[in-house]
């Protein structure tokens, strides 16, 4: 690593992660938690975002609750106090592994009244009658997120809890997504969070089973930007995967319309306190090995990848081919997002997480 200077070095040693911009378009200030797990409603776009895998009723279970925040710009000089000026989304997704089955929903609302709102001062989430809560979790800096989503033909009521510290992804929490400076967010991760309560399928309660620690682990990232998306980017290909060694590997690529990566990047944290390594942009590659078509959309998406970056070669294989969700009537997006097994080049199984695949039915706008 390179000498820092001196005030990153005090920052970092006080416990604070660094969001110094420098040439980034962003606020030139040190991330201080747990103010930064909060919202950031002057900048643009902001999602907290929690994915998983848990064993319930003796199967396994994939689930996903994203709350995003926008920023409305029209609204922003107006008076009047019914102004919407901040708009708060929430996507939530079931997936039954053995009946091959998605259940998904959605939810949004203009910020305020007592009908939607984000705390800036931690992760405190309500959008009617879902809600995501961070609170204190024992050690200083662990977090415990309780998550409640009544959808419409299914429910989560789980608590995640830290098992590990955050990690910062990029440059210190400040994570590049193109050849611009301003193509830049916010990003810390919370990998190998344990779960424990319930979801309920079909009116039915179904516990988390304990004694299999491995199948019940999630992971959240939080994320805030002004302007992330280039000009020439379409979407993107992401993995957040626990590793069952107690690694963390990210990776993602952003595609331009033909499909070649505009940007790429990612991370491996070998285990709870080793350092992280942060891939290059030009060290990571996807590349489709089998396509999956959408019935209701006619969406073609890579449900099996290889993935080469500096950690290794490894296959991503969706566990559920059919893992779409239409999103049209909250954030407008039509994408791919579901639970995936990771394996090595030996073909053995080391890691199980979420496949994100944004832009391949149109391409997506974060504005």
């Amino acid at each position: 690593m390179p000498a820092l200077p001196i005030r990153r070095r005090w920052l970092l040693a006080a416990g604070l992660a660094t969001c110094i911009p420098g040439a980034y378009a962003l606020p030139p200030r040190a991330l201080s938690f747990p103010r930064d797990h909060g919202s950031h409603p002057l900048l643009r776009t902001e999602w907290w975002y929690i994915t998983g895998q848990l064993r319930a009723a003796g199967t396994l279970w994939g689930f996903q609750i994203t709350f995003f925040r926008s920023r409305v710009d029209v609204a922003r000089s107006l008076r009047s106090a019914f102004a919407a000026r901040q708009l708060l989304f929430a996507h939530a997704a079931l997936t039954d592994v053995a009946g091959k089955r998605l259940r998904h929903d959605q939810r949004i609302a203009r910020a305020g009244f007592g009908v939607a709102q984000a705390s800036e001062t931690d992760t405190d989430i309500r959008l009617n009658d879902w809600r995501l809560q961070r609170q204190p979790s024992g050690t200083p800096g662990d977090s415990r997120y309780t998550i409640h989503a009544q959808a419409q033909d299914f429910a989560l009521a789980l608590t995640a809890t830290s098992t590990q510290p955050i990690l910062l992804q990029g440059d210190h929490g400040l994570s590049r997504k193109g050849p611009l400076p301003e193509n830049t967010s916010c990003y810390a991760s919370q990998p190998q969070l344990a779960l424990s309560g319930h979801i309920q399928v079909s009116a039915k309660q179904l516990p988390v089973q304990t004694g299999a620690p491995q199948d019940n682990r999630a992971w959240m990232d939080h994320e805030w930007s002004e302007a992330l998306m280039h000009p020439d980017a379409v979407g993107w290909d992401w993995i957040g995967i626990n590793l069952t060694d107690g690694g963390a590997l990210t990776a993602f690529v952003l595609r331009r319309a033909d499909g070649s990566p505009l940007w790429a990047g990612g991370s491996l944290r070998a285990g709870a306190h080793a350092p992280v390594q942060v891939f290059d942009h030009d060290t990571v590659r996807f590349t489709p090995l089998r396509h999956w078509t959408s019935p209701a959309t006619g969406t073609r998406y890579p449900v099996q990848q290889q993935m080469a970056c500096p950690a290794g070669r490894f296959t991503i294989t969706a566990m559920v081919d059919d893992q779409e969700l239409d999103s049209r009537a909250s954030t407008g997006a039509i994408y791919w997002e579901g639970l995936s097994t990771l394996t090595d080049a030996q073909g053995r199984e080391v890691g199980r997480g979420y496949l994100e695949l944004t832009g391949y039915a149109q391409r997506l706008r974060l504005d």
